[in-house]
This record gives structure tokens, sequence and C-alpha cells, in this order.
């Protein structure tokens, strides 16, 4: 126990005094900072713009498609290419589609039209970041620091959507949406320079080009195929999120509606919710000291089973809060602990492209689910939804529980 205490301090010093660990950190929380005045005042602005729930929701959905679309072809890119170029250039697209938005709101030119085609070009070139920034990590930092990497990562980006939100609002009371979404804009010029002065090691095993992009993509799939150890868990979170997709959907409309929740209390409900996943942040390390990485993903499904049926009994608002921050707390570290898998497991050149090709098949049962969700609420009680969610983490735990996967990593 002595010599894992003093082991310990050592890590952490030396990710601290990575210097491309420090820029990618750095950089990312503070896009994600700015990333949370864009989330509060691009809906503000088409309904000002539209007073259409339609028009707000459609802006929802262009910006969710690329993480279905393109994940695939996201990931030849990052594994064909320099990583660092990639990183660069997509941050740069992004500095350049939030500069058009803001001009066209300081010339008081904006449309609807202009947020879709800018939103739905940030959110690709966003999402293509973050398969580059997911695939760099294992060539800046050791093995035996992913999860300590993923952990700070995660931790600052939980703590700013606590935070964030209520600055945003802030900031649009006392300033413009111009001003609020131009201080976004110097958010991803900074994330840029970050990138421009990392030093990525290059892969030895690059893509060659002259490869077909479809030839490309079947590789990918074929390593998600043939790696069992990522295999068990990308296909668990598949179910886990369209489970989640039932909850998500109608939880605002159950607490507003059945519970008498004011908006304030929504926000703080949120707000207790998020701090489970800073709490999950901060010990997923020690636990990992403690447990194989396969028994702490099955086990962290008790806690998204307890949330679950939690919700059927809850109340109040603050007590909803309450079991969404028990399951925010055990998704945080079941999130860290599978990214880590992956990153680990999976050969670097081939990584973008498997990462790409996981997390769209994880994100696929997500419409469905929030389109079951939406049409039960009309006709049906809404604490059944909690029910099969419930049942359905319960048998995933099960069958996780047999299977080897529990004791492989």
């Amino acid at each position: 126990m002595e010599a894992q205490a003093i082991k310990q301090p050592k890590e952490q010093a030396s990710l601290w005094r990575n210097r491309n660990f420090l820029l990618i950190w750095g950089g990312n929380a503070i896009s994600h900072f700015g990333s949370q005045m864009y989330s509060v005042a691009i809906p503000l602005l088409i309904y000002q713009l539209t007073q259409s729930a339609l028009a707000m929701s459609t802006m929802r959905a262009i910006e969710f498609f690329p993480n279905i679309i393109i994940g695939m072809i996201a990931g030849v890119l990052v594994d064909r290419f320099n990583r660092k170029r990639m990183l660069q250039w997509t941050s740069l697209i992004q500095v350049i589609a939030m500069a058009f938005i803001v001009i066209l709101l300081f010339t008081n030119t904006i449309m609807v039209w202009h947020l879709y085609v800018f939103g739905f070009v940030l959110s690709c070139a966003g999402y293509t970041f973050g398969n580059a920034n997911h695939s760099t990590i294992p060539q800046i930092v050791s093995r035996e620091q992913l999860t300590s990497a993923n952990a700070k990562l995660t931790f600052v980006s939980t703590l700013i959507s606590i935070i964030g939100p209520g600055i945003a609002g802030a900031l649009l009371v006392l300033f413009s949406f111009t001003s609020t979404l131009a201080i976004y804009t110097c958010c991803l010029l900074i994330l840029f320079a970050c990138m421009c002065f990392m030093q990525i090691p290059i892969n030895p095993q690059k893509t060659e080009q002259s490869k077909s992009f479809g030839k490309e993509m079947k590789e990918g799939i074929d390593e998600l195929i043939r790696n069992k150890i990522l295999l068990t868990p990308t296909i668990t979170v598949l179910f886990i999120n369209f489970a989640s997709s039932l909850v998500i959907g109608v939880l605002v409309f159950y607490v507003t509606d059945q519970l008498g929740a004011t908006e304030d209390q929504i926000g703080l409900m949120f707000s207790i919710s998020a701090i489970g996943g800073l709490l999950g942040a901060s010990v997923v390390s020690w636990v990992r000291k403690k447990w194989g990485r396969g028994n702490i993903y099955t086990f962290c499904l008790v806690f998204d089973i307890v949330s679950m049926f939690s919700l059927i009994i809850a109340p109040s608002w603050w007590t909803i809060g309450i079991a969404l921050g028990i399951r925010t707390f055990s998704t945080t570290i079941s999130n860290i602990v599978y990214f880590t898998i992956r990153q680990e497991f999976t050969p670097n050149h081939l990584l973008g492209r498997v990462a790409g090709t996981s997390s769209m098949l994880m994100k696929l049962t997500l419409p469905l689910g929030l389109t079951i969700s939406g049409l039960w609420a009309e006709w049906l009680p809404i604490p059944i939804l909690f029910a099969i969610s419930g049942t359905i983490i319960l048998t995933l735990f099960v069958r996780l529980y047999f299977h080897p996967f529990r004791k492989l990593v």
C-alpha cells in the first residue's frame, strides 16, 4: 500500500508536467467553457428568430446527425492523416464557422438557415476533433497514465458543465448574442493555438493513402469485431444508451408536469446530478487500483439500476436530482474505463476508425429511444418507462456478471 501511495503523486506530477497533455487539457477546457455559451445562446437565438419549437428541435437534430453519419469517415481521416494537422484543421474550421455566425449577427443579416448550415459544419468539425483528440492521448501519455489522463479531462469538462450555463446566461443578460458568441469564437481560437504548439509523435503504422475509404472503414469495423475486450462493453453501451434515452426524453416533462418543479428547481436538479460526475472522475484512479476494469465496469451498472428504480418512487425534484447524481457518478467511471480500454487495446493506427465506428454504433439507438419515450408519455404512465429502463440495465448487469469480460481486464 505504501508503494501505491508513493506512486500516485509521481503519476500526477508527470502528467501536469507533460507539455502536450497540458496543451490538450487546457485547450479542451477553454473550448468546452466557450461551448456553454453556444449551447445556451443558439436555442434562444433561434427562438427569437422563429418562435418555433420545430426550428429549435431541428437545430438539435442537425447537431446530432454528425455523431451517426460521419463517425467512420472521421475515423478514416484521423488515421490517414497527421493527427496534429487534423487537430489544427478541425479547430480552425470551428473558428471560421463561428466567425461567420458572429459576423452575420453583427451585420444583422442572420437567418435561421445560416445557423443550420454553420451549426452542422461546427458539429462535424467538433466531432472529428474529438475523435482525433481521443486517438492522440495514447501518443502523448504512457499506458499507465491513460486512466488518470481521461479522468482529468472528464473532471474539468464536468466542472465546466456545472458552472458554464450559469455564466453563459449571465453574459446573455449583460451583453448581446453577438458578444456572447464572440467569446466562444475566441475560446476556439485559443484551442487552435494550443493545437499548433503540440508535438505529437509520428505513428509508425500510418494507413496507406492508396487504400479506398471503404476498405479503411472495413478495417475499423473488422478490428472492433475482432477485439472482444472492446466489443462487449460497446454493445453494452448501445443498450444502455437506449435505456437512458427512454428517461432523458421525458424527464423534464415528468418533473415539471407531475412533480410541479419550477425552472430554477430543474436547474438545481441537474446541478446535483453533475456533482455525481465530479465525484466519479475524482475517484476513478483510486478505484482502478483496487479492482480490475471488467469488475468496475460491470458493477457500475448496479448504481445505474438503483438510480433508475429510484426515479419511480422519488417524490420531489431534489430526490430525482440525487438519483440522477448516483447514475452520473457510475456513468462517469464506466465511460473513463471504456475510453481507456479502447485506447489501450486498439492498435493506435486503427484507433480513429475504431473510435468512430464504436461511437456511431453506440448512438444509433438514441433517436429510437427518444421517439418511443415521447409517444409513450402522451398516453401511458411515465414511471413505467423508468422501470423498463432499469430492467434493461439489470439484464445487462446479469449478462456481464457471467461474461468472461468481467475478468479479462
